[in-house]
């Protein structure tokens, strides 16, 4: 069981960066080792006013224990620039405290004095960075706790919100490893560390497990208006390709189970899909029909998910609460509640509830439970207007709790946990079933393992819950394809004897149980077909296949040419909107998101880079006045500008009304 959580005898209230800084270091010392959340739970100008304060004094050393220092994406050349700058003003806010730290990683120019040490990095943006590279820490989420504490940590910061009315404090969006953190140093001997919480009033108030008295922290510091916005992560259109896996995955889940998600394009898609099973659900199997005739028939889905609509309905128990969950609790998806009571839940699991078990759970129970929260302004803003009927059905809590089974109650959380499907993204999988998610062939870090092998191990540890990992079959680098099913690859993050299920754009692979020749087969089939000749030699070469063994002739049409093909009716009917979860660009922008998307596939290549700047030069298509006032490139002067603003007025003509690619 979870141990005691110790408060302090006084809390000091502070209303100065300054002030708060000196408190931190007369506590810690000369040698600081700074806890902080990850994602939106950290208080970036504290953070940055004791960086700037060590970095001035030399006597000093700071060391950064975190995960996920979100900063704004950044222009690489002009046309970028011209769109990103707009739009990161106002989607940021001029006053955004960017985290210096982060920026002086991603040049590697952290000073001597000050080491950052993260264990899940901002999703490809520290590939070039020998700071970063150098001082990730590769644990799962669950054994951060324990390893921070090892570290000697004396100060933790973290964001908190301020009841409405009262004076308890909500950890909102980060009671992850808070709690998990006290408790392993005390399991440690080691003394706790000075907790510092920040009020930030842009930071939902959320009730629950993540509630504390004011007295858990040491120090609260609230600082003068005005507050910065909350990082909030802008949405990304979904892809045919992400489109077709969403919908696929969509099929195994099955009603009156448990769902845990991560964040993107991927889970947008998804979501909707579950949402439009749902609320129309003809159109939904059409849709499928159309991917893969017959996949009711399919025996992963005939055992493990369904077609129908949600009649009890799902709860959500994952690390990540994002926009897809707001979309899932908005159709009525999100409904099957639970609570931490054994007897009510076995009562529940075998139909033999009482009116009083009924009762408690229309009181107290919970449909949905997580360990952070991060995504868009939009999530925010619902999360601050829930009433407060609908926001206790949130139960924001430790990692500890989500990630694994055996956080004290084992018994009680298989059985909230029930049918439960965990959908979690990879980069890539070998023919045998291993996956790499977050390192590259030459080991650098790309993102971090976070929670993925704990949900994947559970599944395993669970009788009737299933892993699932989603990746797109093809991926572009330097202008050229390549398949993201491949024979072997240098690093994994599934090891190939914990595969599941895998789902590529192009189908469903069904791994528990398979042989190595099985599984080869059931991977061909989910390959893009220009690299399925490759993929059978390196197979029949290792003795895994016969020579003699035939293709599958469903295998035969992997191709984005046909998925496009299949899907453009449901793009032109309105079925497949290019933003699902809602979007963050003007309706112009959106034209230009496309079309610059579209000009940077068509400029990878060098030979590619020429030939669409020569067809940019000489044609003349008609302007989109619009979108070239939002790029100021309706007068363009000097050359540069000249060629900005024909390549842009290509881009726009060429991806008009067109299907996202794969």
């Amino acid at each position: 069981m979870p141990l005691a959580i110790p408060v302090t005898a006084v809390t000091e209230s502070i209303a100065s960066l300054d002030e708060c800084v000196t408190r931190i270091v007369a506590v810690a010392g000369a040698r600081v080792v700074l806890a902080a959340p990850l994602g939106i739970g950290k208080p970036h100008r504290l953070i940055n006013a004791i960086y700037r304060h060590v970095q001035a004094d030399a006597s000093l050393h700071l060391t950064i224990l975190t995960a996920l220092s979100l900063t704004p994406p950044h222009a690489s050349g002009d046309i970028e620039r011209r769109f990103l700058e707009p739009f990161v003003a106002r989607h940021f806010g001029a006053d955004f405290p960017v985290l210096d730290y982060a920026l002086a990683m991603r040049r590697d120019s952290l000073p001597s004095n000050i080491r950052v040490e993260e264990f899940y990095l901002q999703s490809g943006a520290l590939l070039k960075s020998r700071t970063a590279q150098r001082s990730y820490m590769s644990v799962n989420y669950t054994h951060v706790a324990r390893t921070v504490a090892a570290r000697g940590v004396n100060a933790l910061v973290q964001k908190v919100a301020r009841e409405p009315g009262g004076s308890r404090l909500s950890m909102s969006s980060n009671p992850d490893l808070t709690f998990d953190l006290v408790d392993a140093c005390a399991r440690a001997g080691v003394a706790r560390p000075l907790m510092v919480a920040e009020v930030d009033p842009e930071l939902p108030w959320l009730g629950g497990p993540c509630t504390v008295d004011e007295e858990f922290f040491d120090v609260v510091l609230d600082l003068p208006a005005p507050t910065p916005k909350l990082f909030a992560v802008p949405r990304q259109p979904v892809s045919d390709a992400e489109y077709a896996i969403g919908f696929r995955a969509s099929a195994l889940v099955r009603d009156g189970g448990t769902l845990q998600i991560g964040i993107g394009a991927l889970s947008d898609a998804l979501c909707h899909a579950l949402v439009l099973r749902h609320s129309s659900n003809a159109s939904y199997r059409s849709l499928l029909q159309a991917l893969e005739p017959g996949i009711e028939k399919m025996p992963c889905v005939i055992d493990s998910g369904g077609l129908g609509p949600f009649t009890a309905g799902l709860y959500g128990a994952s690390e990540m609460v994002n926009d897809g969950f707001r979309m899932l609790m908005d159709a009525g998806v999100l409904k099957r509640a639970v609570v931490d009571d054994v007897q009510v839940m076995q009562r529940l699991d075998s139909g033999e509830s009482t009116l009083e078990d009924r009762e408690l759970l229309e009181r107290e129970g919970r449909v949905l439970d997580g360990a952070f929260f991060l995504g868009s302004a939009s999530l925010y803003e619902w999360l601050r207007a829930l009433p407060r009927d609908i926001a206790r059905r949130i139960g924001m809590t430790r990692v500890s709790h989500i990630n694994e089974l055996y956080g004290g109650n084992e018994v009680l959380e298989r059985l909230q946990r029930r049918d439960a499907r965990f959908f979690n993204t990879c980069m890539l999988m070998t023919a045998l079933g291993a996956a790499a998610s977050e390192t590259l062939e030459d080991g650098r870090v790309v993102s971090g393992v976070g929670g993925q092998y704990n949900f994947v191990a559970m599944a395993h540890a669970l009788h009737d819950a299933r892993s699932v990992l989603m990746f797109r079959a093809t991926r572009g680098e330097s202008g050229a394809s390549h398949s993201n099913v491949c024979w072997s690859y240098g690093n994994c993050t599934i090891p190939r004897h914990l595969r599941d299920i895998a789902i590529t754009e192009y189908g469903i692979a069904d791994l528990r149980g398979a042989s190595d020749e099985d599984c080869v087969l059931a991977m061909l089939d989910l390959c893009d077909r220009r690299f399925q000749k490759g993929l059978r030699k390196d197979a029949i070469a290792a003795l895994k296949l016969d020579a003699n063994q035939s293709a599958s002739r469903r295998s035969s049409r992997n191709s984005s040419e046909e998925l496009r093909s299949a899907l453009a009716p449901f793009r032109r009917d309105g079925t497949l909107p290019d933003y699902p979860a809602g979007s963050d660009f003007t309706i112009v922008e959106e034209r230009l998101v496309r079309a610059l998307a579209w000009l940077k596939a068509q400029t990878a290549a060098p030979g590619a880079r020429v030939a669409t700047l020569l067809r940019a030069l000489f044609s003349s298509p008609p302007r989109d006045r619009e979108a070239m006032e939002r790029m100021a490139l309706t007068a363009p002067r000097g050359i540069g500008q000249r060629v900005s603003a024909r390549l842009v007025a290509y881009a726009l003509h060429r991806s008009h009304d067109r299907a996202l690619g794969p």
